[in-house]
């Protein structure tokens, strides 16, 4: 024994550091598609950069040059004005000189009269002599000082650092699971953090091999998250958190294990009624069932006395369909599904229950005309109805000619004075002894009974006209546990059924 235990040790010991190892081959992994992603990245940005920089350039450019093309067309202008009035200045400074030489007063008078008007009218003494533009060009100076500096300072980006989960303050109840974390520095550039979570059935640190994603809930502005509405169908669940500035996102904290087991179980199939259309958490009657197996058996094996004979020893409790068509066609034959026959309309659950406090809810298609809801011992007979016999417990509904709702074991029948609730709420407590009903929005308590488990017990379910459905993976609520706790023994009502059910 003691060499086992060594072995066992070492072999999950061995578990331990493989799945280390495939860790550490994963970050590996990811060190380097990381890098190669990031070189990208710091590429992009530097050639981002580079074009910012080159259509400034351009843009500076061509400031320049309309510029000095504005500059130039006034100059030439000028240039142009001026070589024309100095033209026609100096056509008529030589008029001026010949004109001295003139030795008759009447034509030198004429003559003189001609220059006084033309020097009068001349274009040279209406010209502006101050150039209209300056060559200065300063205006257009840069001074990249500061973003040579700036670009002198580029460096990466201080990344957060990591949060811390704190498995104290988280909590997990009612299928929610609320996630706190905190900052161990301080650190007034966090804008949002990111939470990832998955399911799993290792206890621990995440496993590479046989995970299911992470699932991502981002843009989180406080420490804190609560994931509601969960079904629990995995025994545990990992979280880790990141910190997030306006440009990076820091790493990941270290994860953290949270146990959230719960009942989980479906419909078995395999035991269901013939007439009863099974999958996964769904029940529904189907009166056409076994009708395709009727060919098959005839002749193999006359079972048909047989039936009759059993359901005319059950001749009360839950109403039979039979009664009012034995006449129109014969009874079912059973097939390949033997496990409940006759008036017995029952399945079970996959997931026996041999410790611990569970809770599962059900809820009643509107047309369905009876049913019911408990627990019963695998030795439940093929034949036996649920209550009817002293291995169930059940509450029962019945909507068919008057409507009844009442709680029943070992064919003993408690009426019940409340309405029924459109969702129950079932609560198993096996080691304590208790199967207690609820309704499963209020939390209003419904029915107990308090009694001894002695063997495993399934869930149990019984359908006649209609359909339930199922709501598994589920913890026990806060509302039900407190409930518990302040119970302080049956009512009155109530005791009378279980003095019965306990001898």
């Amino acid at each position: 024994e003691a060499l086992q235990r060594i072995i066992s040790t070492l072999a999950n010991k061995n578990d331990e550091i493989q799945n280390f190892i495939d860790t550490l081959n994963h970050t590996l992994k990811g060190v380097q598609e990381n890098s190669s992603n990031i070189l990208s990245e710091l590429d992009e940005e530097f050639d981002s950069l580079y074009s910012i920089l080159d259509e400034v350039k351009e843009s500076m450019i061509n400031c320049i040059k309309q510029e000095q093309a504005r500059k130039s067309q006034e100059l030439q202008s000028q240039i142009s004005q001026c070589n024309n009035a100095l033209e026609n200045s100096e056509e008529l400074l030589e008029f001026a000189t010949r004109s001295l030489d003139i030795k008759e007063p009447e034509e030198f008078s004429k003559a003189a009269r001609q220059i006084k008007d033309r020097v009068t009218m001349a274009s040279a003494f209406r010209l502006s002599l101050k150039p209209k533009v300056s060559d200065n060009m300063t205006h257009l100076m840069v001074d990249f000082s500061q973003e040579r500096q700036m670009l002198q300072t580029l460096k990466f980006l201080p990344v957060p650092k990591a949060p811390e989960i704190d498995p104290v303050e988280c909590l997990v109840a009612d299928n929610s699971v609320t996630v706190a974390w905190r900052m161990l520095e301080e650190d007034n550039k966090i804008d949002h953090f990111i939470l990832e979570h998955r399911k799993t059935n290792f206890d621990g640190l995440p496993r590479v091999k046989d995970e299911r994603c992470w699932e991502i809930i981002d843009n989180i502005k406080g420490t804190e998250y609560t994931l509601s509405g969960l079904k629990f169908d995995s025994k545990y669940m990992n979280f880790r958190v990141r910190a997030c500035n306006k440009a990076v996102a820091g790493e990941y904290s270290d994860p953290v294990t949270l146990e959230t087991k719960a009942l989980n179980f479906n419909l078995d199939n395999s035991s269901s009624h013939l007439n009863l259309k099974v999958e996964d958490t769904c029940v529904e009657w189907d009166p056409t069932g076994g009708k395709g197996q009727e060919s098959k058996m005839k002749g193999k094996e006359n079972k048909g006395s047989v039936h009759v004979t059993s359901l005319k020893k059950h001749t009360s409790g839950t109403p039979s369909p039979k009664r009012t068509s034995v006449g129109s066609r014969p009874p079912a034959v059973r097939g390949s599904r033997d496990r409940f026959t006759g008036e017995s309309y029952t399945v079970l659950g996959d997931t026996a229950i041999e410790s611990g406090q569970h809770y599962w809810e059900v809820k009643a298609q509107k047309d369905c005309k009876s049913y019911s809801v408990g627990v019963a011992y695998k030795t439940l007979g093929k034949f036996d109805q649920l209550g009817k016999t002293n291995t169930s417990w059940c509450i029962h509904v019945n909507n068919w000619l008057q409507n009844t709702f009442a709680a029943k074991h070992n064919n003993k029948v408690k009426a019940l004075d409340v309405t029924v609730p459109e969702k129950i709420g079932v609560f198993c407590d096996f080691d304590g002894g208790q199967l207690s009903f609820y309704d499963a929005n209020s939390k209003q308590l419904l029915y107990s009974f308090k009694t001894k488990f002695t063997q495993p017990v399934l869930p149990g379910f019984m359908v006649w006209c209609g359909g339930l459905s199922l709501s598994t993976g589920m913890q026990v609520p806060s509302a039900v546990r407190t409930l518990q706790k302040s119970e302080n023994g049956m009512t009155g009502s109530a005791s009378s059924l279980n003095n019965v059910v306990t001898q």
